[in-house]
């Protein structure tokens, strides 16, 4: 918080308000709303590949594809997680992490044993646990599944969560763009949320540095940093579908386009290429991992460089 704090003076000292009210609007219009825009067209494609794979028009790699798609779209998000989607429970129904007890594999089919031909309704009445896309990733990825010889049993699961993907990024989009919604809020002031730009930019930032410490516990919980040192992979975020890493870059990336509009506002250089050599050490560290998340934990092999990862994310 106070290094929040140390960033939010310099920005203050270093422009009067006028530019920090065009880059909390381009903040607005060129990365917040386009990044729930993409969450919700991935969701709506989603949906499509699911019908499709459930009525044998579309084989399964497609719709681990379309998965990969809509969850990168959900990672990218997190750190610009700006009104709604921080509201009302709504981020728990999309994702259900971290899943200490396998709630998710255990209420997924307690749910289908209950209601074998489920419906929309019925899972709107259940726990957020099963109605985000760790259950759906469960369903598409887990060995225990067997998913293509059950489509009877799951596809209306599959189906159904994706609609309430759908469904959900849909209503978040319209909260946005209504005309008291988020980005009017973003881009006017004063209002019932802001009562100036210098506010606005405040709330987009501790959302940003929010969504880079979250990126800290994804990689160290695994790693067991909060367990003395005992590697826990199977609490590696995706690891089912073995892609923690790729979630991570493209968090990583939602965060770097708030940083992006924002640089150009500190008057500190040493600070600017303190944070640019952050995000780059981070993000090769990222790319240059050899292995799934959940695979590198368990090799003290590799404890290194994860380490080091950390660190770095750390220092960001």
């Amino acid at each position: 918080m106070q290094r929040l704090m140390l960033l939010i003076t310099t920005l203050t000292l270093a422009a009067c308000s006028n530019p920090r009210q065009e880059v909390t609007t381009q903040l607005a219009d060129q990365v917040l709303l386009p990044a729930h825009q993409q969450w919700h067209s991935s969701n709506a494609a989603l949906l499509d590949s699911s019908r499709a794979w459930c009525e044998g028009e579309q084989d399964l790699a497609s719709l681990k594809q379309a998965f990969h798609h809509a969850q990168s779209a959900w990672s990218h998000l997190q750190p610009l997680m700006v009104g709604p989607l921080s509201e009302g429970n709504r981020s728990w129904q999309v994702q259900f992490w971290p899943d200490k007890r396998n709630m998710v594999a255990r209420q997924t089919e307690a749910l289908l044993d209950e209601f074998a031909n489920l419906d929309q309704q019925q899972l709107a009445g259940a726990s957020v646990v099963v109605q985000g896309l760790t259950a759906f990733e469960y369903v598409v990825f887990d060995e225990h599944t067997a998913v293509a010889d059950n489509r009877e049993r799951y596809c209306p699961l599959l189906t159904g969560i994706a609609r309430h993907q759908q469904q959900l990024s849909k209503a978040v989009l319209a909260l946005w763009q209504q005309p008291d919604g988020v980005l009017g809020q973003l881009t006017a002031f004063p209002n019932d949320r802001y009562a100036n730009a210098d506010e606005a930019l405040g709330g987009i930032l501790r959302v940003q540095i929010t969504g880079v410490d979250t990126l800290k516990k994804k990689l160290g919980t695994p790693m067991g940093r909060l367990n003395n040192g005992v590697p826990q992979p199977y609490q590696a975020e995706a690891w089912r579908s073995r892609h923690s890493t790729e979630n991570l870059l493209a968090s990583l990336d939602g965060a770097q386009a708030v940083w992006e509009r924002v640089r150009s506002l500190v008057g500190d250089a040493q600070l600017v290429g303190d944070i640019d050599a952050a995000y780059k050490s981070v993000r090769d560290k990222l790319a240059t991992l050899p292995a799934p998340l959940m695979e590198l934990v368990q090799d003290p092999a590799n404890q290194a460089q994860l380490q080091s990862l950390y660190a770095d994310l750390d220092a960001l």
